[in-house]
């Protein structure tokens, strides 16, 4: 019989900002900690075998900039993405 592979993979997180079909924006953490070639933020965004984008310590602006939601854990559809991108101050 043959055995599973246990092995967990560490978590390689990037934050991005999103804006979605509704006009909310989304900030938080994404895992890209993939196979070797396809670990970029682009290569989770366009894979269409994941049809969610899990992300992790969320802020959520919808409509209004000055009462942001907070979730530990958001799924989101990535056909209500309009746009994404990394948040260039991180290491």
């Amino acid at each position: 019989m043959g055995e599973k592979d246990n092995t967990v993979k560490k978590m390689r997180t990037r934050i991005i900002r999103l804006k979605l079909v509704d006009g909310t924006l989304v900030n938080g953490q994404v895992n890209i900690n993939r196979d070797e070639g396809y670990d970029r933020l682009s290569d989770l965004l366009a894979n269409p075998t994941d049809p969610f984008l899990i992300m992790y310590n969320v802020t959520a602006h919808p409509g209004n900039i000055d009462n942001p939601i907070r979730y530990k854990t958001l799924f989101i559809n990535k056909v209500h993405i309009i746009w994404a991108e990394p948040d260039e101050e991180q290491k």
